[in-house]
């Protein structure tokens, strides 16, 4: 035990060194809430790892590998990465040209304040408060189980060392500590892989006592489970908030692009390992267990405290560090989408800035769903799948289609939610996410053509006009009226 309290006290003491230098380093909002679009590849790199790999990586997902077996990793996360590298591929230069803060910003140039404020709420509560939860609950049962502690003690120490950190450094102390984490991260998930597979009697003796079903990505009989929930998972991470805002903080478009590539790649190989964990567990951990506690089960039953210390040291920099990323992307639809948007337009640097640190705490509703929470995956895809059926169509919009108006933007969206929401009501059998997004799309085109361009909107395609609408964007509000009226005069 004494091995497990040296590294868990060492970590949070470093960590809190390194928020306490960002603390009095930061002094401007945009450090702080976006790292003053000034971060290198390698810091881009290692925070795509880190963020993408929280709680879901390393319990959720060697849950599912055990309850699930391999196919777990094509209906979740395999989906999930591709969209995020489309994202990043395609996505990248137009979106760090316009120098955004959120999604909501995006939509807020396009189509005026009004409709900034779905993607904004979606961002700031339907996602980040149960992501969140999930980070608290996943570092709860790590205190729980390690140092004894009682879960709802574990709770209240997690919550505050997450916000404790995230208000000290903001994202720009979130980047360089993912860095660094990123090689606890994967040094840890590849010594429980290795630990499993030597406790398993070895691969081909693994191979030959696990049900074919635990090893097919598509088992027989449940395809169309494994496809309907990818496709509710992946269409999600395009307008992920955590990716756009690495995209934004990078020092240049390009740099951008190769760092997601490169993060999310790997991301790829090592998100494949908790899977095969959570399989060749099932060898030797009581097929009875809890899909949430085989994590802890392989870290504490098989390994030396010497070695089972780095790796829970490797699950908490996750946790961490998925955790302050989820907070601060709620603080920025806060602190610049609400307060700087509607609030106080005129807010000076140090009002945005103690705005920006005060936000997170939004935080606290994070907390109070982690009292709430049974199912890590289901309540996680039900936050993907509610937020990808309101969004995915109308962000699609503002990239490609200039003929989308505000009106329609704002109708789909509402349409989609509702939607989505109550069809399980309805008890079809049918996916929600299938009618929201059909929803979305025919609400968003039937709207938009029996309706005009407010004179608020910045009437373009920003895949194709990114540049042009930019310099638009930087205009004062009240010159924007002109410029629309004169696009569409064009």
């Amino acid at each position: 035990m004494a091995w497990y309290y040296s590294y868990i006290i060492g970590y949070f003491v470093i960590m809190f060194a390194i928020g306490y230098y960002y603390f009095r380093k930061v002094k401007t909002s945009d450090s702080y809430l976006i790292a003053g679009w000034n971060m290198g590849y390698w810091k881009i790199t290692g925070t795509t790892i880190s963020t993408w790999c929280g709680a879901a990586a390393f319990i959720g997902w060697m849950g599912m590998g055990f309850s699930k077996g391999l196919s777990g990793y094509f209906m979740f996360a395999l989906p999930g990465i591709i969209a995020s590298l489309m994202l990043v591929i395609f996505f990248s230069r137009p979106l760090r040209r316009k120098k955004l803060y959120t999604l909501a910003d995006l939509f807020g140039r396009r189509f005026g304040r009004k409709a900034s404020l779905f993607p904004s709420f979606f961002s700031a509560f339907v996602y980040l408060v149960p992501a969140t939860a999930i980070q608290i609950i996943g570092m709860s049962t790590i205190l729980t189980v390690v140092l004894g502690l009682e879960f709802n003690t574990a709770i209240f120490v997690s919550f505050a060392l997450i916000l404790g950190f995230t208000i000290l450094g903001g994202l720009e102390a979130a980047i360089v500590t993912d860095a660094l984490q990123s090689i606890l991260l994967i040094a840890g998930i590849m010594v429980l892989g290795f630990t499993a597979l030597s406790h398993a009697g070895g691969l081909e003796h693994a191979l030959l006592n696990t049900p074919i079903e635990f090893l097919a990505p598509l088992p027989e009989g449940k395809t169309m489970e494994v496809v309907t929930f990818a496709l509710t998972v992946a269409p999600f991470y395009l307008v992920w908030q955590c990716t756009w805002q690495r995209i934004f903080a990078s020092e240049s478009e390009d740099v951008a692009i190769k760092a997601g590539v490169s993060g999310f790649s790997i991301v790829m190989l090592i998100s494949f390992l908790p899977y095969c964990i959570g399989v060749l567990a099932r060898q030797f951990v009581p097929l009875d267990t809890s899909a949430d506690l085989v994590f802890s089960y392989v870290t504490m039953q098989l390994l030396h405290p010497a070695i089972g210390g780095l790796v829970i040291v490797g699950l908490l920099a996750a946790l961490m560090t998925s955790a302050d990323s989820y907070i601060l992307q709620g603080s920025s639809n806060l602190a610049h989408d609400l307060y700087g948007n509607f609030i106080n337009r005129h807010a000076n640097e140090k009002q945005k800035m103690a705005s920006a640190r005060l936000s997170v705490i939004i935080s606290v509703l994070g907390l109070g769903v982690t009292f709430l929470m049974t199912d890590i995956i289901s309540a996680y895809q039900w936050a993907l799948r509610i937020s990808a059926t309101t969004l995915i169509f109308p962000f699609f919009a503002v990239m490609f289609w200039k003929h989308a108006t505000s009106r329609g933007c704002i109708s789909s969206m509402a349409s989609a939610l509702s939607v989505t929401a109550l069809w399980p009501l309805l008890s079809t059998g049918i996916d929600p996410a299938y009618p929201g997004f059909l929803t979305s799309l025919v609400v968003l085109v039937v709207v938009s053509k029996l309706t005009r361009h407010s004179p608020s909107e910045d009437v373009a395609a920003y895949y194709w006009d990114g540049a042009e609408s930019h310099a638009t964007s930087a205009l004062p509000d009240a010159a924007k009226p002109d410029i629309a009226l004169a696009s569409k005069a064009v």
